[in-house]
């Protein structure tokens, strides 16, 4: 299998388990290619760099997250491996920000 076609099947297995948890989440470029969405779209204000590889340069897919992000635009990195469950990763600043969000709500 090309990297194309497995990074297309990573974003389609991730937008179902973002849809198993009830958010309307779709690949980014299904429709009309390369249109300057993130690779899985649905979550508001959060530009989701999808990753489906064994080895992956984080900081890279950081970088590209953060370069192709709107501005108001978290951008994470939702990656995982074969036999192992999906991660994010984000920044640190932006994590604190959704913590005090969170703790405010308590």
């Amino acid at each position: 299998m090309n990297s194309r076609q497995k990074g297309a099947r990573g974003e389609r297995e991730l937008a179902c388990k973002l849809r198993e948890y009830g958010y309307g989440c779709r690949r980014g470029q299904q429709y009309s290619g390369a249109n300057g969405d993130a690779d899985v779209v649905g979550l508001d204000s959060i530009h989701i760099e999808c990753k489906r590889v064994e080895r992956l340069d984080l900081y890279g897919a950081m970088a590209q997250s953060k370069a192709e992000a709107k501005q108001g635009e978290i951008p994470v990195v939702m990656h995982r491996k074969n036999a192992c469950e999906w991660l994010v990763t984000m920044t640190l600043a932006d994590w604190i920000e959704l913590y005090r969000e969170w703790e405010a709500g308590l």
